[in-house]
């Protein structure tokens, strides 16, 4: 009796929704990654992802530093870290910042994190309690908002123009929510070649920006992993370099600069800031990738990231040319698009009317993906724009990849209008 009763229970199927806490129940994919797996094994020319060019990695380097790195210092590098980081390493940083952006080390501490991904979702955890208000560019980084989105803020959405996000608009809705009675914990911009537009905040924008964090009292995330893919254009000082009060935590990342498969970033912001998030790392892995750091630190300390900028420039700027190229000769009439300085990534608005996630299945049976640019808003409310990605695949498929999407789009117009 008690064997066929232990068959009976056995056999009822696991109720697994049932045992997920109610945030893990809100949790949701990232778009961009589910569409990466729609089109990684098919024909699909893919303007999607922002994945940098494997050929920009510096294999051989990392070859003859890993060799060094394991011959003379593998008892560091192959042992638990701190959770702030390998110190030569946050030194090298901190000296690089300060020659790069003029940004003073004495002002600063660097935390390493495992990628800058890592810092968004401890920024969340450390600043955001449910309902406060969390000010973002419209579009923006949509792994930003998927972060910051688990910890219940309320998301306030500033448009965007050529020169970044709208600071205008950005006072208007500042005092605003004053007189709500409300206050806004931060603003999180990717201040240059942003992600997905491509565009870069002008200097007077990051010089008001500032001001205005001091008049409102709120901080800045500034979040800058493109900055050094500069083709064209004379280079911005980072917000941080404006920043005298400790007001702007800094993101920087080592995936575009060496490879995303370190996992490497960083955090740079005031110690008081820093220590905080440092308690909060500690309960979420310890410390970060303690051999990617120590390799890290001698690419750093011995020029080589100095010397493989310029490489991945020159590497990349075709691929810009040619995307900008293509868009002008293949794409149809009512069709706009950004002419990016640098970075990764192109934004494309089509008329109204058109709706690009209805639209991303007739261009994947043309042979081409993009990412909707829907999923960037955090409101989720426009519904006519795309982003491109030029840093992954060659110029001629570039080409042929902007001009299938061109027949898909002209063929969306058309539909408008009868």
């Amino acid at each position: 009796m008690e064997d066929k009763l232990m068959k009976k229970l056995s056999s009822e199927p696991l109720n697994f929704e049932s045992f997920f806490s109610e945030k893990a129940m809100q949790m949701k994919a990232s778009e961009i990654r589910e569409l990466l797996k729609l089109v990684e094994t098919s024909d699909v020319i893919s303007l999607a992802g922002g994945l940098p060019a494997p050929e920009t990695f510096p294999v051989e380097i990392i070859k003859k530093i890993a060799q060094e790195v394991l011959t003379e210092h593998a008892d560091k590098a192959l042992q638990y870290g701190t959770t702030k980081g390998f110190t030569p390493l946050r030194l090298a940083l901190a000296r690089w910042m300060e020659k790069r952006y003029g940004i003073p080390m004495s002002k600063v501490e660097i935390m390493m994190v495992a990628g800058s991904q890592q810092a968004l979702d401890l920024i969340g955890r450390v600043f955001i309690n449910p309902g406060d208000v969390v000010i973002v560019e419209a579009p923006t980084y949509l792994a930003a908002l998927n972060a910051f989105k688990y910890y219940g803020p309320e998301f306030v959405s500033i448009p965007m123009d050529h020169d970044g996000m709208r600071i205008d608009i950005l006072e208007e809705k500042l005092e605003e929510l004053k007189k709500e009675g409300k206050r806004v914990k931060f603003v999180y911009t990717v201040s240059t070649f942003q992600n997905p537009m491509g565009v870069t905040m002008s200097l007077e924008r990051r010089k008001r920006l500032v001001e205005l964090a001091r008049e409102y009292d709120f901080l800045i995330v500034e979040d800058n992993p493109y900055s050094e893919l500069r083709y064209s254009g004379e280079p911005v000082p980072p917000i941080k370099h404006f920043d005298e009060e400790g007001r702007v935590l800094y993101l920087g990342t080592f995936s575009k600069i060496l490879a995303p498969g370190f996992r490497l970033g960083w955090v740079s912001a005031h110690p008081h800031f820093i220590r905080k998030m440092e308690i909060a790392k500690q309960a979420v892995d310890l410390c970060a990738n303690t051999l990617a750091q120590v390799i890290a630190w001698k690419y750093v300390e011995n020029g080589y990231l100095d010397k493989h900028i310029p490489k991945i420039i020159e590497f990349y700027k075709p691929r810009r040319d040619a995307m900008l190229e293509a868009l002008e000769e293949f794409m149809p009439e009512g069709v706009e698009w950004t002419k990016p300085d640098g970075g990764m990534f192109v934004w494309v608005t089509l008329p109204e009317g058109i709706d690009t996630k209805l639209m991303m299945e007739k261009a994947v049976a043309k042979g081409v993906a993009y990412v909707p640019g829907e999923a960037f808003f955090a409101h989720r409310d426009v519904k006519n724009t795309l982003r491109l990605n030029f840093t992954y695949v060659p110029e001629e498929t570039l080409r042929e990849g902007v001009r299938r999407l061109a027949e898909v789009i002209e063929e969306e117009i058309k539909a408008l209008k009868k």
